[in-house]
């Protein structure tokens, strides 16, 4: 009889305990969608563009809802593209407030989804053409869009979503004419995302985006 009550007493436990994790999902208190679900890869930043939350994107069209959600805090933010940029998604200033940490600009750990169901654009961005034995495009750049950074700290770098790590380019600011020569140390959701220092080599103050650039591949 002993063994009996031990071996009841068992299977009510485990039947609380598949119940209690189906009920824990369901409430959201388990991650409800794999990054492998997300329209973007790496890390998701922001400009310093003003207004509503919204976001410019080099793969969605103007006009695409987006739900971006910072895996780090549950916190998400349902923004418009409204235009191009550099990135999968870029987010404005509005936009990252709502799903930032505190004191970080960078969300590495998310997911992108596309509410109108429909599927990105494969890659991603514009292809870039080049000619046999030149460091320099047809157009000028490597890549297209406006450029932000990141608050890593270190020597001059950058991350990228395009090149692999190694990768030597040249990031000018049209605007003033000043460049940075960065090596790539990881991936991003960016064609080019700078880090702090080599963002402060080539911004103009109190500018966090370089709209006219151009990216030139040095390897």
């Amino acid at each position: 009889m002993r063994v009996q009550r031990k071996h009841v007493l068992a299977a009510t436990v485990a039947v609380v305990a598949s119940v209690g994790l189906s009920v824990g999902t369901g409430m959201g208190f388990a991650e409800t969608t794999p990054a492998g679900r997300s329209a973007c890869v790496g890390s998701v930043t922001f400009s310093a563009e003003g207004g509503a939350p919204a976001a410019t994107s080099d793969r969605f069209p103007a006009g695409t809802r987006l739900r971006v959600t910072n895996l780090d805090n549950d916190r998400s933010a349902t923004v418009t593209v409204v235009g191009p940029s550099g990135s999968c998604v870029l987010l404005n200033a509005a936009a990252m407030d709502l799903v930032r940490e505190p004191g970080k600009n960078v969300i590495r750990r998310n997911v992108v989804e596309r509410l109108d169901g429909a599927a990105p654009a494969p890659g991603g961005g514009q292809p870039v053409e080049t000619r046999p034995g030149n460091a320099q495009p047809i157009g000028g750049s490597v890549c297209t869009g406006a450029i932000t950074f990141s608050a890593e700290a270190g020597a001059p770098a950058a991350t990228s979503g395009q090149f692999p790590v190694g990768t030597r380019l040249r990031v000018t600011n049209l605007d003033n004419n000043r460049s940075a020569t960065v090596t790539v140390v990881g991936p991003s959701g960016t064609c080019v995302l700078l880090n702090a220092a080599a963002m402060d080599l080539v911004r103009e103050p109190g500018k966090n985006v370089i709209r006219r650039n151009t990216v030139q591949l040095l390897r």
